[in-house]
């Protein structure tokens, strides 16, 4: 039995404690509306704008609820991860409100802004090789040496209930929606969502969009096991991580549904939502506004609401 088989999922009631527990310290993003893109898709979209959120990402929700559950004890040792970009960042600025240190693991090729967003935030950078392997190992290693309490990306059950209150906050100012889509790498965020999601309205289609360049979430269901190795290939830096083990257990028992996404249709569909909402988001958020587009008649005459889940962008490499 590995570590993952004990641990306990995450349920609604702790997605309702993570808002409360947020709630002095996280963004209450805007859900907006966009009659042009509806009239592409042929469904009535509501975007939740987590682009918006503090770190400019969703990540903040599940950072600032994993530190602010921590004992004054174990948090006076401080935090480490391992991110790309958004989680770091998220940790390092919800450790910042709490006032302990934040140590972060990045692997080599991460966006710069993104790094440069961690370290304004405070937090100490660690760097090491580009696979997961190499992301867990040092992150391991930092919390053996400083005695840090580790703060996981996407498994941690504190940060996907974080997660999850985007989805509470969204459906509690629209009403029950027919269809939720949020992105997935990593899983935590379309496991909190899945959860809050069915919760509010038993009866909501719930979908996730993937890179087909890392779609181990994907090849996951359709084999019944979990994918533990994948070579990563997409522009959405924010989704090539492996679907955690409690994550997939998340995708299985909430029965998501997820759809694979070439990157040229994320660009474009990046693009589109710079010209039509005016929301700067990165690949990893535009993904789902692909999804819809290239499967439009799962959600024709629906009303779906859809995660933007970030808007880090380095603006000098933008990709068109």
């Amino acid at each position: 039995m590995s570590a993952f088989d004990m641990i306990e999922l995450p349920d609604f009631a702790a997605i309702e404690t993570a808002a409360a527990r947020i709630a002095p310290h996280a963004h209450r993003t805007p859900v907006l509306r966009s009659r042009s893109l509806d009239a592409l898709v042929g469904a009535e979209l509501h975007f939740k704008c987590e682009n918006l959120q503090r770190v400019g990402a969703f990540k903040f929700r599940g950072a600032c609820n994993a530190v602010w559950s921590l004992s004054d004890t174990v948090a006076a040792r401080g935090v480490v991860t391992h991110s790309s970009g958004n989680h770091g960042a998220a940790l390092a600025l919800a450790a910042k409100t709490r006032g302990i240190p934040a140590h972060v693991v990045v692997p080599d090729g991460a966006v710069k802004s993104k790094l440069a967003a961690i370290e304004a935030y405070g937090a100490t950078l660690h760097r090491c090789a580009p696979t997961m392997a190499a992301r867990d190992e040092a992150a391991e290693r930092v919390r053996a040496e400083t005695g840090a309490a580790l703060v996981h990306p996407f498994t941690d059950p504190r940060v996907i209930a974080g997660q999850g209150t985007a989805t509470l906050e969204l459906i509690r100012e629209t009403g029950p929606l027919d269809a939720l889509i949020a992105p997935v790498g990593g899983g935590g965020l379309i496991g909190g969502s899945a959860i809050a999601a069915r919760a509010l309205a038993p009866g909501m289609a719930v979908l996730a969009a993937e890179p087909e360049g890392a779609a181990d979430a994907f090849e996951s269901l359709r084999r019944g096991e979990r994918v533990a190795e994948l070579a990563p290939d997409t522009i959405c830096d924010g989704l090539r991580g492996l679907i955690g083990p409690i994550n997939f257990a998340l995708l299985k028992t909430y029965a998501v549904t997820v759809l694979p996404v070439a990157d040229r249709d994320t660009v474009a569909a990046m693009r589109l939502i710079w010209q039509r909402l005016k929301l700067v988001v990165e690949p990893s958020s535009a993904i789902v506004l692909a999804a819809l587009l290239g499967h439009h008649e799962q959600f024709a005459g629906k009303r779906v609401g859809v995660i933007l889940s970030g808007g880090n962008v380095d603006l000098d490499a933008l990709p068109w």
